[in-house]
């Protein structure tokens, strides 16, 4: 009985179509019949039906893939829809390929590899705005230059071709469709050409003088919290497929276990590294952003005199400090491992300030940047990186990752190594003369503290 059921499986999956067989007939029982559910081999199932197979995240994946590359313009869900079908035979025509809607899997390659390449073109990273801990993507390429005030937070292109802003402000009783008539007045002359207001957020889209806009807005409570990306028409091109995934990344109102990094701390701690003897000091970046006051610990007040936003570093100087030790920045040959020296938060050592070393694996992560593994604790960051010779190597970062893939994707906290040579070229650029001559990392590091409001 075995084989002849494997037999008519076998003949129903060929066929597509249902098949049904008798058991042996025991006496006084009446023959029981076995009802096979219809299946359809690959060739026979219809795109939507191919794609209804796959795992919601691939759906979510092929969806940002195909926005980036300009061919989907629909919300980024991983739901399966006609739209997405569509694309999928529009990527395939372009390609010189034929559209059946559904992607083998040298084309799928070909597509994610492409969407990758796009993403890294213009930068693209997942952040946390600092006031409000609202989650954003930002082609940081395109948008370098950020500032940020208590009511949110702008990121600009140097000649403002492109503008990005996240605000949040309070509101008596919102609701999606009272916020998206506010915004369709504000500013005056916008002229929109599409609307979606759903229970829980509105979109616009259209024309404000020269520039094309986008608006994503949502509510919780009385807090309102809106993002607004401009644009010249004739960057479009560029921009509009970025738009897709920004729409899709944005998160309002993190919350739960996935929410990613949370918003910045009031007060925060990190490391920093003295290259000068007349105070210069180099260290992260993002804990130095958006603070009222800087303070290196046992030293006083810094001043914030520049930042390096594609690398994360940052150059800080306090004034007449005696006694400074340094750091040598002359690296040596390539390692496979390095100690990170820094000084942990305090509330990891019991309010103390000491200063201590972890080992962490290297690995290129593109360009001159390399990944650590582990990464070092929360209060490192900024810290050397002294390889097996006792050489500068870098400096070790903890920071948002860089999406690949979905743009829903959550950003994982990721430790990378800016390279010896980076932070030389960022203290040359800012006229800094690297004057030390010690190798002893710990005697040169010094805690960094951030407060904020």
């Amino acid at each position: 009985m075995r084989s002849m059921l494997a037999a008519t499986l076998m003949l129903a999956s060929a066929t597509g179509a249902s098949a049904q067989m008798t058991t042996p007939q025991l006496p006084g029982t009446r023959p029981k019949v076995i009802q096979t559910v219809p299946i359809k081999p690959p060739a026979l199932q219809t795109p939507s039906e191919t794609a209804d197979g796959m795992a919601q995240a691939e759906r979510l994946s092929l969806q940002s893939d195909l926005a980036w590359v300009g061919e989907y313009n629909g919300a980024i869900t991983g739901d399966v829809s006609s739209r997405m079908v569509d694309a999928i035979k529009e990527y395939q025509k372009a390609k010189g390929g034929k559209p059946t809607g559904v992607l083998n899997p040298q084309e799928r390659a070909a597509l994610a590899e492409t969407a990758r390449r796009k993403q890294e073109g213009v930068g693209w990273k997942i952040v946390t705005e600092t006031t409000s801990g609202a989650r954003l993507g930002i082609p940081s390429k395109l948008v370098p230059q950020q500032s940020t005030d208590a009511n949110g937070s702008k990121w600009t292109s140097p000649t403002g071709t492109v503008q990005v802003l996240l605000s949040r402000r309070k509101e008596a009783n919102p609701t999606t469709a009272k916020l998206a008539e506010a915004e369709k007045k504000e500013p005056a002359g916008r002229k929109i050409d599409y609307t979606v207001v759903k229970p829980d957020f509105f979109v616009l889209s259209g024309l404000q003088g020269l520039k094309k806009f986008y608006v994503r807005g949502t509510s919780r409570g009385d807090e309102v919290r809106i993002m607004t990306i401009l644009y010249d028409q004739a960057t479009e091109n560029t921009v509009e497929p970025v738009v897709i995934a920004m729409s899709s990344a944005f998160n309002a109102f993190p919350s739960g276990p996935q929410a990613g990094p949370p918003p910045r701390k009031t007060v925060e701690y990190g490391t920093g590294i003295v290259v000068s003897d007349d105070g210069a000091i180099v260290t992260d970046r993002l804990v130095t952003d958006s603070c009222l006051a800087i303070t290196i610990g046992g030293y006083g007040n810094a001043d914030r005199l520049a930042e390096d936003k594609e690398h994360d570093l940052a150059l800080l100087h306090i004034y007449g400090a005696r006694g400074l030790k340094p750091l040598s920045l002359t690296d040596g040959a390539t390692k496979t491992s390095v100690d990170i020296v820094g000084i942990a938060d305090p509330q990891s050592q019991g309010g103390a300030a000491g200063v201590s070393s972890v080992k962490s694996a290297l690995a290129l992560v593109g360009g001159s940047d390399s990944a650590l593994s582990p990464p070092p604790a929360v209060g490192f960051s900024g810290g050397p990186a002294i390889d097996g010779d006792g050489k500068f190597a870098g400096v070790a970062l903890l920071k948002p990752a860089m999406v690949a893939g979905p743009a829903t994707a959550v950003p994982a906290s990721q430790a990378v190594m800016v390279s010896a040579d980076t932070v030389r070229d960022f203290l040359k650029a800012n006229s800094v003369t690297a004057t030390g001559t010690s190798t002893d990392a710990k005697a040169a590091v010094v805690r960094v503290i951030c407060v904020r409001k």
